[in-house]
Parts: C-alpha cells; structure tokens; sequence
C-alpha cells in the first residue's frame, strides 16, 4: 500500500500538470485537425544559420534569399508557389529540384536544413525543434493571418456549374479554388459536393456553348488573391450532366 505522502498532490504542481496536458493535447488536436501551421515555428536558428553555406555553394547560382535577382525564393514566389501547401511538400520540391542538374544529391539533413532558412528568410518564426519530414512536413504554409485563399498567379482547378453572365463564362455554386501541380480534372470532380462561390472564367479559347447547366471542371491561373478577379483558364471539362 502507498504511504500517505505519497498520495499527496500540491495545487501549484497539479495546475501545472494539468496546464501542460491541455496544451500538448490542444497542440495534438490542432495537428489532428490540419490546423498547425509554420506559424507554430517549424525550425530552429541554429538549423537556419546552418543552411547559409549550403544554400550559397548548391543554390545560389540558380536562385536568391531576397534582394534582387531571378530565381527568388522570398517574398511574393514564395507565397505564389507554397501558401495553403505543407512543408513537406515544399521539402519535397526542394529535395527534388536543387541543386540543379543533381537534383536529390545532397543528405537528408541538409535539404532540412536548406528549407529552415527558406521559411526564415520569408519571416517565419523559428521553434525549439529541428526541421525534419517527421517533425514539421504537417506544418501547413498560411499566411500570418491565417486566410485559406489561395494568393493571385496559383494554378488552381474549380469544379461548379457553367452559365453564361453578360458576355462572360462564371462558374456558379463553384468549390474553393484548390492548388493543383497540373491543369485538368480530379478525380472526385463529377460527384464532390459543389460549394456557393461565383468565379469568372477568363480567356475561354473553347466553345463552351452546349456545356451551359452542366458540371464543369474549370483549371487556370488565379487571378487576384482567391480568383477574386476570375480563372485564367488553362482547361473547362464537363464531368457530369447536370448541375448540381
């Protein structure tokens, strides 16, 4: 049988304990529900510090960490490319493409480091643990204000129902516009459930005439933050009949 000292609980302790299980479980249920993001801190500095050798012998060349230059990695490119992706995806790319022409050549835990000082160099905060697939690659890449829209010049699809408005193609009832790596349908595009947006399809070089009423997959560049201003379309495909 325990001793009776040993039963003994300290207000001050337990209300620590506790404090600290609520917040590793609402940090677990964040990760859980797609919620966290590099706005948790997804690197350390020292990692970042790190990278600066490495990115300047295997990347410079093709590519620059602010400042002027082609090949910009900061910055708006940046947001254009990965916002509403993950890390992991973006290690991924990074793992894939550099350095040019040897392209996967490098450790694991310098493609790590490499994409610490990508997201330090585009002001995301540094954490207390180290960039790797297993620890960050959840981490999704938002803007500070957390918004899901999809910055302007992201290649996109949108799935709803083609009518025409004044001179224009729109897509009523449309989906959000999701991030895709290449123009065409997906493969849930006929039955998904349709949302309540209106985007314009812009530069239509297709006659669309005989889909009006149907459901249409539409893919293109956004133009303005979310396609406020519209779909530069690169593809329209009817995916079913009726809409919706």
């Amino acid at each position: 049988m325990s001793s009776p000292s040993r039963r003994l609980v300290f207000p001050g302790l337990a209300a620590l304990a506790l404090a600290g299980f609520l917040a590793s479980f609402g940090s677990a249920l964040a990760v859980a529900q797609g919620q966290a993001t590099v706005w948790d801190g997804a690197y350390t500095d020292a990692q970042a510090a790190r990278a600066v050798g490495s990115f300047s012998a295997n990347c410079a060349e093709c590519h620059t960490l602010g400042g002027q230059g082609d090949g910009q990695l900061v910055g708006a490119p940046f947001w254009e490319g990965y916002s509403q992706k993950t890390v992991g995806e973006l290690l991924t790319y990074v793992r894939t493409s550099m350095p040019n022409g040897a392209e996967g050549s490098l450790p694991p835990s310098t493609y790590n480091d490499l994409v610490a000082l990508i997201l330090k160099s585009n002001g995301l905060p540094s954490g207390k643990t180290e960039l790797a697939p297993e620890t960050a690659g959840h981490l999704r890449i938002v803007p500070k204000d957390g918004s899901d829209a999809l910055p302007a010049n992201a290649l996109a699809r949108v799935v709803g129902c083609l009518a025409r408005s004044g001179s224009e193609w729109v897509l009523t009832s449309a989906t959000a516009p999701e991030r895709i790596e290449t123009a065409g349908t997906g493969p849930t595009d006929a039955t998904r459930p349709l949302g309540d947006g209106t985007i314009a399809l812009k530069f239509v070089l297709t006659r669309l005439d005989s889909y009006v009423g149907q459901r249409v997959s539409a893919s293109g560049i956004l133009l303005g933050t979310g396609g406020v201003d519209g779909l530069n379309v690169s593809s329209v495909s009817r995916v079913a009949p009726t809409c919706p």
